[in-house]
C-alpha cells in the first residue's frame, strides 16, 4: 500500500489495541527482529509483578529499547547516535561513555563519535594506528568483542578513567565487512557477565549504522567546551563560518540544551534560526565583544516583555575568545543577587543636595559630604558657588549647567572634575533641576554621582585595548617574517634536465599553528662535476630562532658542497659551522652525493634517522653510520656509507616530525612507514610524497620535510 495507507493502517490497529502509533510500531518490529533484553546490574531479577528489571515489564523494556535503536540509526549525527545508545541502552549496564571509530582505507580508525567524554579527551583519541593497541588488534583479528572486566593488560593505553576501568571493544559490520570499532567504558571494574554481555552486544549493533550519519568536526578548543560543559547555567560558544561569515552555534552545554530543547536544535545552525526573536541581539554583542576585546553583558534578551517570546535569557554576558569566537553565558531565571546587585549599581556614588534660594540654605546628605571630601556636618557649598572647587577645564562645563537651570530654567546634567582640599580629583556628574514657585526659580535639586570609578575603568580599557592593538599589530609582522622564513625554508626544486636520470619531489610541512615554523630543511642541489646533492636535516627547537640557524646551515652546506669534497668531510665541516653558529645550536642532519655515471650513493649521517630504499615493491631500512650529531662535540670523524642503486630505485630521505609519536619507539614509526611506502611503490614521486604526508603517523606536531627521489 502507499505510505499514506499504511499510516492511516498504523493508526487504526494502534487505535483498536489501545497502544500509541510508536507503541505497536516497536512491537511490530520487535516481532520480525526480536528484541533486546537488558537488565542493569544491581537491579533485580523481577519486579513486584514479575517483570524484569526493576519492576518494568518486559514488553515495555522491549519498546522504549526499540525507540532507542531506531532514534540511533536516525540521528543527524554520529556522536548523537552515540549518546542515544549510551543514555538510552548502555547507561543503565552501568557503562558511562561509548566511542566510535570509523575504519579508514588505511587501516587506521578515525573517531567518528562519542558520548559521555570530554572534548579535550575526544581530540587526543582522533586516531587509533592499525599496529595498537593490542585489544583493538584482538577485536579485528577475531571479529569477535574483547571483554575487559578488569582493565587493560599491563602497557596498554585506550580511553578510560582509569588502567583498571572495564571496556568492552566491539568490531562493527555492516553488509559482511568491518567498517569500525566501538568501545563501551565503565568507571570501574565491573562483572560483566554472559546476560550482559549478550545484552551489549545486541545494543551496540546498531553503531554499525550509526555510523553512516554525519560526522562532527572536532572542536578547535576542546578545553574551552569542556570548561562551558563543567558550568552549572546555560553557556554556548558561537563561531564565523569561513567563507560566508555566518554566525553559528558551535557548542552547548548541558543546561543551554535544556533550555533551548536539546543540543541538536541547536548546534551547527545559524544564530538567527536557533534564536529567531533574539539573533540580532546576540549578533551585535558578539560582533562588540569581538572587536573591543571586551565583555558586553544585558540584563535580559530581549530588553521588553513580548508575549509571542520565548523564555528570555537572563543576565546575559558575550565574552571573546578569539578572533572567530565568543563565548555567551545567560541564566533562565533572575538571581535575586545579581539583580539586587544592578539595582545598588544604578544608586552607587548618589548624593542628594537641595540649594534653597529664598533662605540661602543648602542641604547636603552625608554620601554628598564623602565626594567632596569634606567633615560632615560643615557649611555645603551652593551649586552656584561650585566654581572654584571644579577643575578650570570644567569651569565652560558648569557655567553652561547654571545657565539651563538659572535662565532657560530647564533640568540639565554635567560631568565636572571636582578639586578636593585634600588634593584629590574626582570625576562628578551633576543632574539638577530648577525649583520653581510659579514663574519664579526659588532654588535648584539634584544628585551628584562620583563616577571616578567609571572613568578610570574607563581609561584602563583604553590603555588595554591600545595594548591589545599593538599586539596585533606586532602579530601580523612576525606573521609576514614568519611567512618569509618558510619561504625560505623551501628551496625551489630544480628542472630535471639538471637532475639527468632521476625524479625528485620534496615537501615541508609547518610545525604546530603556534609556531609555523621550526628547525627542518631540506636540499636537491645538482654540483658542477655532474653530481648531485642531496641533504636532510633537523634543528633542536621551534620558532623563529631555530629557522634562522637552520638557513645558516643550509646555506653553508650549499657552498661547501661546491668544492667537491666527500659527505664526510662535508659534514664535519658543516660541525664547524653548527658550533659558531649564534645561540649555538644542535642539530641531525644526513648528507649524499649521487653519481648519475655509476648510480652511486655516497652518504654520512650526523645521528639522523636512515634513508628508506624502495626497490621492486619491498621497502628496506639503509643502515646509517652512527655518528654524533652536528654541535655537540669538536672535531669529529664522520664515516661514509656507499649504495649502490638501481634503475626504478627510490629514496626516501625525512625527518622525524613524519614517524615520531608520543607514546611509541622510533622503531614503530619507521616500521609503519615501510608499510605505507610499500603500498605506493607504484605510484609518481609527486603522488607518494603526498599521501606519505597525509597518512604519517606522528602526533608531536614537529615540522616535516620529505624528499622523494627516484633513479630513471
Amino acid at each position: 500500500m502507499a505510505p499514506s495507507e499504511a499510516g492511516e493502517h498504523l493508526a487504526r490497529l494502534a487505535e483498536s489495541a489501545s497502544l500509541s502509533r510508536e507503541d505497536i510500531a516497536a512491537d511490530i518490529v520487535n516481532g520480525v527482529a526480536g528484541t533486546i533484553a537488558v537488565t542493569a546490574p544491581g537491579s533485580t531479577a523481577a519486579g513486584p509483578d514479575g517483570a524484569p528489571g526493576d519492576g518494568v515489564p518486559p514488553q515495555e523494556e522491549a519498546r522504549r529499547l526499540r525507540r532507542v535503536v531506531t532514534a540511533a540509526e536516525a540521528a543527524a549525527t554520529v556522536s548523537r547516535g552515540a549518546d542515544t545508545l549510551l543514555e538510552g541502552g548502555l547507561r543503565p549496564l552501568g557503562a558511562e561513555a561509548l566511542w566510535l571509530w570509523r575504519l579508514t582505507a588505511s587501516g587506521c580508525l578515525r573517531l567518528a563519535g562519542h558520548a559521555g567524554v570530554s572534548a579535550l579527551e575526544a581530540s587526543q583519541w582522533q586516531w587509533i594506528p592499525p599496529a595498537a593497541p593490542a585489544p583493538v588488534r584482538a577485536a579485528f583479528t577475531d571479529g569477535a568483542p574483547v571483554w575487559l572486566p578488569t582493565g587493560l593488560p599491563p602497557g596498554e593505553m585506550l580511553p578510560g578513567p582509569s588502567e583498571e576501568a572495564a571496556r568492552a571493544l566491539f568490531p562493527l559490520r555492516l553488509r559482511g565487512r568491518t567498517v569500525g570499532l566501538a568501545l563501551a567504558v565503565w568507571p570501574a571494574a565491573a562483572d560483566l557477565t554472559g546476560s550482559l554481555r549478550g545484552a551489549l552486544t545486541g545494543l551496540v549493533e546498531v553503531a554499525a549504522r550509526v555510523l553512516a550519519a554525519e560526522e562532527v568536526t572536532p572542536s578547535e578548543q576542546p578545553v574551552l567546551d569542556d570548561l562551558l560543559d563543567a558550568l552549572a547555567h546555560p553557556a554556548m560558544i558561537l563561531c564565523r563560518e569561513p567563507g560566508t561569515g555566518a554566525l553559528l552555534v558551535e557548542h552547548v552545554n548541558g543546561p543551554a540544551g535544556d533550555a533551548l530543547g536539546g543540543s541538536h536544535r541547536a548546534v551547527g545552525r545559524p544564530v538567527e534560526a536557533a534564536f529567531p526573536l533574539l539573533h540580532v541581539d546576540l549578533e551585535a554583542m558578539s560582533r562588540r565583544a569581538r572587536h573591543a576585546s571586551t565583555p558586553q553583558r544585558a540584563a535580559r534578551l530581549p530588553a521588553e516583555h513580548r508575549l509571542d517570546a520565548p523564555a528570555p535569557l537572563v543576565d546575559v554576558r558575550v565574552l571573546p575568545a578569539g578572533d572567530d569566537r565568543t563565548v555567551v553565558l545567560w541564566h533562565t531565571r533572575s538571581d535575586h543577587r545579581t539583580a539586587g546587585g544592578r539595582a545598588v549599581g544604578r544608586l552607587q556614588g548618589l548624593a542628594l543636595f537641595e540649594d534653597d534660594f529664598g533662605s540661602g540654605r543648602s542641604t547636603w546628605t552625608e554620601q554628598t559630604y564623602a565626594i567632596f571630601g569634606m567633615p560632615f556636618g560643615s557649611a555645603p557649598v551652593p551649586l552656584t558657588e561650585l566654581e572654584p572647587r571644579v577643575h578650570p577645564d570644567d569651569s565652560a562645563g558648569l557655567r553652561e549647567l547654571l545657565s539651563d537651570l538659572v535662565e532657560r530654567r530647564k533640568g540639565a546634567a554635567a560631568v565636572v572634575r571636582v578639586v578636593r582640599r585634600d588634593g584629590g580629583l574626582r570625576h562628578v556628574r551633576i543632574a539638577a533641576e530648577p525649583l520653581l514657585d510659579g514663574a519664579d526659580l526659588c532654588g535648584i535639586t539634584g544628585v551628584y554621582q562620583d563616577i571616578s570609578a567609571e572613568y578610570h575603568t574607563e581609561v584602563a580599557l583604553t590603555a588595554t585595548f591600545d595594548q591589545l592593538t599593538a599586539v596585533r599589530a606586532q602579530a601580523t609582522l612576525r606573521h609576514r617574517l614568519v611567512l618569509q622564513l618558510q619561504q625560505a625554508i623551501v628551496p625551489e626544486m630544480p628542472s630535471l634536465t639538471k637532475l639527468p636520470g632521476l625524479s625528485v619531489a620534496a615537501r615541508y610541512r609547518p610545525a604546530a599553528q603556534e609556531y609555523r615554523v621550526g628547525g627542518d630543511w631540506y636540499d636537491i642541489l645538482p654540483l658542477p662535476d655532474g653530481k648531485v646533492l642531496m641533504a636532510v636535516g633537523d634543528i633542536a627547537g621551534h620558532g623563529i630562532d631555530a629557522a634562522t640557524g637552520m638557513i645558516a646551515l643550509r646555506n653553508a652546506l650549499r657552498g661547501l658542497a661546491f668544492t667537491g669534497r666527500s659527505p664526510a668531510r662535508l659534514m664535519a665541516w658543516l660541525n664547524d659551522v653548527t658550533l659558531h653558529t649564534a645561540g649555538h645550536p644542535t642539530a641531525t642532519a644526513l648528507c649524499a652525493l649521487y653519481d648519475p655515471g655509476d648510480r652511486t650513493l655516497r652518504w654520512a649521517s650526523a645521528g639522523h634517522l636512515p634513508i628508506l630504499l624502495l626497490r621492486h615493491g619491498t621497502a628496506r631500512l639503509l643502515e646509517p653510520p652512527r655518528d654524533i650529531l652536528l654541535g655537540a662535540t669538536h672535531a669529529p670523524v664522520y664515516q661514509e656509507a656507499t649504495t649502490q642503486l638501481r634503475r626504478g630505485d627510490t629514496l626516501l630521505l625525512f625527518t622525524d616530525g613524519l614517524i615520531e609519536r608520543r607514546h611509541d619507539g622510533l622503531d614503530e614509526g619507521l616500521a609503519a612507514l615501510r608499510r605505507t611506502a610499500e603500498k605506493l611503490t607504484a605510484r609518481q614521486v609527486d603522488e607518494q610524497v603526498d599521501q606519505l604526508l597525509r597518512d604519517a603517523t606522528g602526533d608531536t606536531d614537529d615540522d616535516t620535510s620529505l624528499i622523494a627521489v627516484r633513479v630513471g
